[in-house]
């Protein structure tokens, strides 16, 4: 009996135990299984961060400019710097829309063939007024660039173009550039020998004292521009069709070559214009020289020139000297000498002064229908008659700058012509005088 009673009580404590045994093991696969699908959403989230990984990694080696870019602080998208444009910026590149403004009013005296003075607008005395896009794009890790510019002039005071129905009749060339290489640029462009790297530096107080290989110089409309043509090429201050280059070396050297093909059939020679120039960069001292060639009309026409700048503390003083020739058939050569002198006070605060003089002497230069002395390489093969005499001008200005963008000026020029020399704006009078008021401003 007493054993009986020990067996039935073991049954029932073992029939006891088996459910507790049961559930646990039950709770032991879930938590194993909600283990199993945690790590399995966590192995999923780290292979999604790989991926996102493994592509960045992908982009920065497929654009290396792109960690360029990130290290100098330029970030891409657009950006807008007063004076220098509107400029869109990405890892290889740039685009950059600019401008200027120039209006001036000008009093003129023998302003017609009575004598009579006027005042009013016209186009600007210092600056041509334009618009113009410009660009760079890397060559990946080159160091090459491929730039480009196109530019357009337009007259202020009516809106008109400066060159009718062409767009744009400043610039519109590509080109490539880097350190090594240098700058080659192929299209219509400045004639090189008016640039920083040759004349623009000494001929007059307005252009910049260093050379370098950028475009600019000289003034835009008045009685002491014309000094410019002797710096031009076949087709006058710019050219056509053209191949430039220019280089800054390390040592303070820069140099330029340029050819204009004249492009017709039979003559390749005709409507040519070949350009040698070299200048020296030497801080306050700076010296610069050019040698031109040019065809025009089936007639060699050439000019030289050097000079140089020299800066001591606010003051800038420029001097060069100029020489041309010129085949003109029937009437003999031309032979042309010319000189400037001038200079700038810039003391510190918004206000400079210039002042400066230009005398050009013509000897046996032909002259058109009314008499007037032609230009520098202008075509002289259907002139009749030549004339021998000089022109001076006397000019100066004071610029008041509210900053580096914007300023207004009052300029003034006395134009004097002795002998046979003649000047179309002068209408038949040996003298004439300009005052003009302007303000300029850069976006």
């Amino acid at each position: 009996m007493k054993k009986t009673a020990l067996c039935a009580a073991m049954f029932a404590m073992g029939s006891m135990s088996m459910p507790a045994a049961a559930d646990e093991l039950s709770d032991l696969k879930a938590e194993i299984a909600a283990q199993k699908q945690a790590a399995a959403a966590q192995k999923a989230r780290l292979d999604a961060l790989e991926d996102k990984l493994n592509s960045v990694q992908q982009q920065q080696a497929a654009a290396p400019a792109a960690s360029a870019d990130a290290k100098s602080g330029v970030p891409a998208g657009v950006s807008f710097k007063q004076g220098e444009g509107l400029s869109y910026t990405w890892p290889t590149g740039n685009v950059t829309l600019y401008g200027l403004i120039d209006v001036s009013y000008v009093h003129i005296n023998h302003a017609d063939a009575a004598g009579n003075s006027v005042t009013t607008p016209r186009v600007s005395w210092f600056s041509g007024n334009r618009w113009g896009i410009t660009g760079a794009r890397a060559m990946g890790d080159s160091g090459l660039n491929v730039i480009f510019r196109l530019e357009s002039e337009f007259e202020s005071q009516t809106g008109a173009m400066d060159t009718a129905g062409v767009l744009f009749n400043r610039d519109a060339w590509v080109g490539v550039e880097s350190k090594a290489v240098g700058k080659l640029t192929l299209g219509r462009q400045n004639a090189i020998a008016r640039d920083p790297a040759a004349s623009a530096i000494y001929g007059d107080p307005y252009g910049p004292a260093k050379p370098s290989t950028e475009e600019g110089g000289y003034t835009n409309n008045n009685n002491f521009k014309q000094l410019i043509f002797y710096a031009g090429s076949a087709t006058g201050t710019r050219v056509d069709n053209g191949v430039v280059w220019k280089k800054a070396f390390d040592n303070g050297l820069v140099t330029g070559l340029e050819y204009q093909f004249g492009g017709i059939p039979g003559d390749f020679s005709n409507g040519t214009t070949e350009t040698v120039t070299l200048a020296y960069a030497g801080g306050p001292f700076n010296v610069a020289g050019f040698a031109t060639a040019a065809k025009v009309a089936h007639l060699s026409d050439r000019s030289y020139s050097v000079g140089g700048n020299y800066t001591i503390g606010p003051v800038r003083l420029n001097a060069g000297v100029y020489r041309y020739t010129a085949e003109q058939g029937a009437l003999g050569n031309r032979k042309d000498t010319a000189y400037t002198v001038s200079g700038r006070f810039a003391p510190d605060g918004p206000l400079d002064y210039e002042l400066g003089y230009q005398n050009m002497k013509a000897n046996n230069a032909a002259v058109n229908g009314a008499g007037n002395v032609l230009n520098a390489f202008a075509n002289a093969s259907s002139a009749k008659a030549t004339a021998t005499g000089s022109r001076g001008t006397l000019y100066g200005s004071v610029f008041y700058h509210f900053d580096k963008i914007t300023e207004v000026y009052f300029a003034a020029d006395y134009l004097k012509l002795k002998d046979g020399y003649k000047f179309g704006p002068t209408n038949g009078s040996p003298s004439q005088t300009e005052f003009g008021i302007g303000l300029r401003t850069r976006f």
